[in-house]
């Protein structure tokens, strides 16, 4: 079993608050296609024979791409791909482009999941964010989603904006509520170096949000959500009953996943392998048949931090059984050792072999994940 991965580096607008690899040039869109197709003939046999359980087609805006270039990378993939066996097909959108044609075209594609980039439900959040549709403009194109049949949704929202209250969050809440999807994602705002966002607070003008105020917010987000069925399931992560991100939790639990496309990711379980976040030279290497991407062989350490960051930050935490199948004693120890005193606090637990992070640990999680961390 294995995930796939593809990105697509095109938006229309820039975020304020985005650091991902992307740009507002579409004139390479169909070289793009032509590199991404010859890329996974390139780099499947990475795989192993292993079938794709779960694919994800993110951004950039991956509505962005005309359904010409949909249809034709999609008629390429199912070279590869048995659509019977791959569980999860998701695609990141962005409100205004899901049109009632433009969502025609997903529903004739093996797409069943729909990922949309709202943020926000407060359209003074979005003229701020930068980001091109409005409140009502996402209330409507969730509608026209489900009107189609799809019926497992998942937005994004941001919380800790400058300004935010915490009413006028428990709003953006309760409207998500009210639309009856399937799965929210929710982030603190992050100001990323090299962003619009960051210039504007090192100018001056924006403030950071108040820290007990946004951990009041994250707060509020979770008695909400779980008051309303959705489970927690990921630090960022909640969803209704069997409706979890199965190619995210691939990320979460060591699945090998392969990524194609400028600045995509991919892993075997032993090494990391980065394309290069710049679209033209992606497409340039791939045309002349070059793999170009950078490798880094993980050792033990590396491996073992990596499990402890991505299986702390699910709820089900990690497994020291497995842990201990996976690496030497010393690194057990270790945890053992650094996690006592969260444990002794509260903030950690190990119940049934599985050693996570509580409700109330969750406030410092990266915290008390760096302190397991082996630094050497």
């Amino acid at each position: 079993m294995a995930g796939l991965y593809i990105h697509i580096p095109f938006c229309r607008t820039r975020c304020i608050y985005c650091d991902f690899h992307s740009g507002t040039d579409m004139s390479v869109q169909d070289q793009y296609i032509d590199a991404l197709c010859t890329e996974l003939d390139m780099r499947i046999a990475e795989l192993q024979g292993a079938p794709i359980y779960t694919l994800y087609i993110g951004g950039g805006t991956p509505s962005q791409l005309s359904a010409a270039s949909l249809q034709r990378l999609f008629t390429h993939l199912s070279k590869y791909i048995d659509w019977q066996q791959c569980h999860e097909v998701t695609i990141e959108c962005n409100p205004d482009d899901l049109s009632e044609q433009y969502i025609a075209t997903l529903r004739t594609l093996p797409i069943n999941r729909i990922s949309m980039g709202i943020q926000s439900f407060d359209d003074n959040d979005l003229r701020f964010l930068c980001r091109r549709h409005s409140a009502q403009g996402a209330i409507d194109a969730i509608a026209r989603c489900q009107s189609a049949g799809y019926d497992n949704i998942s937005i994004d929202l941001i919380y800790g904006l400058p300004g935010q209250s915490l009413d006028a969050w428990r709003q953006n809440i309760d409207t998500a509520l009210s639309l009856g999807i399937q799965h929210i994602s929710a982030y603190a705002l992050i100001y990323e170096e090299g962003t619009a966002l960051m210039r504007l607070k090192e100018q001056g003008k924006v403030t950071e949000c108040d820290e007990e105020l946004s951990l009041a917010m994250y707060r509020e987000l979770i008695e909400r959500l779980e008051r309303s069925g959705y489970r927690q399931y990921e630090i960022s992560n909640f969803a209704l009953p069997s409706r979890e991100a199965a190619h995210n939790s691939s990320y979460w639990n060591d699945t090998p996943y392969l990524g194609l496309g400028a600045a995509a990711h991919s892993y075997d379980g032993a090494t990391r392998r980065y394309n290069p976040a710049d679209t033209r030279a992606y497409i340039h290497a791939i045309e002349q048949h070059k793999c170009c991407y950078e490798e880094e062989q993980l050792s033990e350490t590396d491996r073992y931090n990596d499990m402890l960051l991505t299986r702390l930050r699910t709820r089900q935490g990690i497994d020291e059984r497995t842990l201990s199948d996976k690496f030497a004693p010393r690194y057990i120890d270790y945890m053992q050792q650094m996690a006592a005193p969260h444990i002794a606090c509260g903030n950690m637990e190990r119940t049934d072999g599985y050693l996570r992070i509580t409700r109330q640990g969750l406030f410092i999680s990266d915290s008390i994940i760096s302190d397991l961390f082996v630094v050497e």
